[in-house]
């Protein structure tokens, strides 16, 4: 097999969301069941704290473009739309369809991961203007 073909944005933006889902998974296991914390409270503190690490490994791993103040403020209006949706769909999983809280956060980002890749593409590869 061509590794080469292997190396595309999109493989290198999976295995980024496989490593920050994972971050975002261990924290918010942590929150929720070592600390005691309530479900949706360690899902928005998660999302938060994964959203920098998210950040950072999209621009020098997925897009490998420089990391801006820009693009850092602006690199949180991608995961808007990520984070009502997936905040919906917890609330949905756990209270409706009665989900265990553990297990619901890693059923919904199954449904936020292809528009975070195009609307995070669009904001990490935009070019810098200068003044």
């Amino acid at each position: 097999m061509n590794l080469k073909r292997l190396n595309t944005e999109f493989t290198r933006f999976v295995f980024v969301g496989v490593v920050n889902t994972l971050s975002y998974y261990s924290i918010y296991l942590f929150l929720h069941n070592v600390l005691d914390w309530a479900y949706m409270l360690s899902h928005i503190i998660g999302f938060l704290i994964s959203l920098n690490i998210s950040f950072f490994l999209n621009t020098y791993v997925t897009y490998r473009v420089k990391p801006t103040l820009k693009k850092y403020l602006y690199f949180p209006l991608t995961q808007v739309v990520n984070m009502s949706v997936s905040t919906f769909l917890i609330f949905i999983f756990v209270e409706f369809l009665h989900i265990n809280s553990n297990i619901a956060p890693f059923a919904a980002v199954i449904f936020t991961i292809p528009v975070t890749f195009i609307v995070s593409g669009k904001i990490l590869k935009a070019p810098v203007q200068s003044k």
